[in-house]
């Protein structure tokens, strides 16, 4: 999977906590559509690998399994272009598109829960919620989903948490599972060398400058491929810490 380059903010530190707010506030806006986007399609996978587990021994999990599919096709769709009011609410609540029925995923989740399916409709769900903005909702979905050791899916699922707590303004919480999503799988240098650089940038936004050094440097010492490392970024976010090193 190619490497997303991503922009590091270069905030102004402040000791003002409404300024560390306003800086914090949007900054889901700017960084969580491509791991979204990314996420459509390997839930998607993953999906596939449970369908393959459980259609013919549960015939609980073929009845869950054929009752997400029209909603998971939906939100599929909108991961890979955008998520529109109207088909999200179609995705959560059910109803009719194009002459098809839809079976929400809120109603796959209440008849069918501890099944592979109500699990991804978990997921789904979240993202959906985080969408549209709800995000309290958003949270207590995303932290009810099991990625089952699908290393890729728990950090972006960690991420979105993340995203939906700056959004709340908690942002004790936020930077906590940004960390959290960088801390899933450390061998995955794509995927935690990204994350990385979120929790940093989003420590650096919000004033908290000692975590943000210490993140941009194992940023720097761990991925020294991330293409914010190798553009002097990283180097360049530390020196306005005031941490020079051997940058």
């Amino acid at each position: 999977m190619a490497e997303t380059k991503t922009t590091v903010p270069t905030p102004t530190p402040t000791n003002d906590n409404d300024a560390v707010i306003q800086k914090a506030k949007g900054f889901w806006d700017k960084y969580s559509k491509p791991i979204i986007y990314i996420g459509g399609a390997v839930i998607l996978l993953i999906g596939g690998w449970y369908g393959y587990q459980n259609f013919i021994k549960l015939p609980k999990e073929k009845a869950a399994n054929d009752m997400i599919f029209p909603a998971e096709g939906i939100f599929d769709k909108m991961a890979s272009t955008n998520f529109s009011k109207d088909s999200v609410n179609i995705v959560l609540n059910g109803g009719s598109l194009e002459g098809k029925k839809v079976i929400g995923l809120l109603k796959v989740i209440s008849s069918y829960d501890g099944t592979a399916a109500a699990n991804r409709a978990k997921y789904m769900t979240g993202a959906s919620f985080l969408q549209i903005k709800e995000f309290d909702k958003a949270i207590k979905y995303l932290k009810d989903f099991d990625a089952n050791a699908a290393t890729q899916v728990e950090m972006m699922a960690d991420k979105m948490i993340g995203d939906a707590y700056s959004e709340l303004k908690k942002t004790d919480d936020a930077l906590s599972f940004y960390k959290k999503s960088a801390s899933v799988n450390e061998k995955d240098e794509v995927f935690t060398g990204n994350a990385l650089l979120l929790a940093a940038s989003y420590a650096h936004a919000t004033g908290n400058n000692k975590e943000a050094i210490e993140l941009y440097k194992k940023l720097k010492d761990n991925y020294p491929g991330n293409s914010a490392v190798t553009n002097g970024e990283v180097s360049k976010q530390l020196a306005s810490l005031g941490d020079l090193g051997d940058n």
